[in-house]
């Protein structure tokens, strides 16, 4: 039996995916609230459930509106450089659902945490320098 090395793996980053009920409420979020960019949408027909892909820079996310692709309620830690300029612009958009705060957490780091309107929250962190 061969068993492969791992210097012959290249593993990259994972791409969650979050299940959503709503475009509308999940554009709203992930899009216009988020900053998030919309890089495709697949339907297998008109009026059957969506899936989509969006990023910011190098960051992607999957949502589902299919039921066997994962459940609501998930949640993602993503890192990011300028913590406190990311939750500047959040609030300055007066989302009406979320206005988040900065937590700064007892293992060295300042985290924004916010939920989206399907269950599924997000965590934004940047790690402090010691």
């Amino acid at each position: 039996m061969y068993v492969m090395s791992t210097s012959e793996i290249f593993m990259k980053s994972t791409i969650p995916i979050f299940r959503i009920f709503n475009e509308e409420k999940a554009k709203e979020f992930y899009l216009t609230f988020l900053g998030f960019a919309l890089d495709w949408e697949h339907r297998f027909e008109d009026d059957l459930p969506l899936y989509m892909q969006i990023s910011y820079g190098n960051c992607i996310i999957h949502l589902s509106e299919h039921h066997g692709d994962c459940c609501p309620g998930g949640a993602i830690r993503i890192e990011v450089e300028n913590l406190e300029l990311l939750h500047s612009n959040l609030i300055s958009k007066k989302y009406k659902y979320t206005r988040p705060g900065i937590e700064t957490t007892p293992w060295n780091s300042q985290e924004v945490c916010i939920g989206d309107p399907f269950g599924n929250r997000i965590v934004f962190f940047e790690n402090l320098q010691k």
